[in-house]
């Protein structure tokens, strides 16, 4: 079983900005192990500090190569555009078509508190940007245009997705996508 319950799209803590790690210690690397073994329960491949209810500027990820934790991560450059069909753990079962840059520069710091800086591409950039969006307390509903928002939220409603009813949910394998 997860260590923690994943916040769903309603939940305050979702649409608040996360304060930068000041300390990196045992606790926070602890922290880091139990969001990954969440965030592979879920299933996902990236989970935001303030997903599991702190507001603290990390994530963790496993775009297939193994687990790894950024701390304060920065996205210094950008390149390109990649529309790719993109979920989030706190909107379970729900997906959408998303334009992103294809190619993202990051600099953050590791659970060692060294200086790292990540060149990703595709699916990883993706997923960089999503984790770091939730750090600003930006859901990926509000990447979308204002049609298919209206129909999402409506969507959201339909299916009484909020904090109080799927606060230990799983997302339905393939979720669908909204026209």
């Amino acid at each position: 079983m997860a260590p923690y319950s994943i916040r769903v799209v309603g939940d305050p803590v979702l649409r608040q900005r996360a304060a930068e790690v000041t300390t990196i210690d045992g606790r926070l690397a602890k922290l880091a192990e139990d969001m990954l073994v969440t965030m592979y329960d879920a299933p996902g491949v990236g989970l935001a500090a303030p997903q599991v209810g702190v507001e603290k500027r990390f994530f963790v990820y496993d775009v297939g190569e193994g687990g790894r934790t950024l701390i304060n991560p920065v996205i210094t450059e950008s390149d390109g555009e990649w529309t790719y069909e993109e979920g989030c753990l706190s909107v379970p079962g729900l997906s959408w078509d998303i334009t992103r840059p294809k190619q993202v520069l990051l600099t953050g710091l590791d659970l060692d508190g060294n200086e790292v800086q990540v060149e990703a591409d595709e699916l990883l950039a993706r997923c960089f940007q999503h984790e770091i969006d939730h750090l600003d307390g930006i859901l990926l509903l509000e990447r979308l245009d204002a049609d298919t928002r209206r129909k999402a939220m409506r969507t959201i409603r339909d299916l009484g997705i909020g904090p109080s009813v799927l606060a230990d949910a799983e997302p339905k394998p393939g979720g669908f996508s909204l026209p």
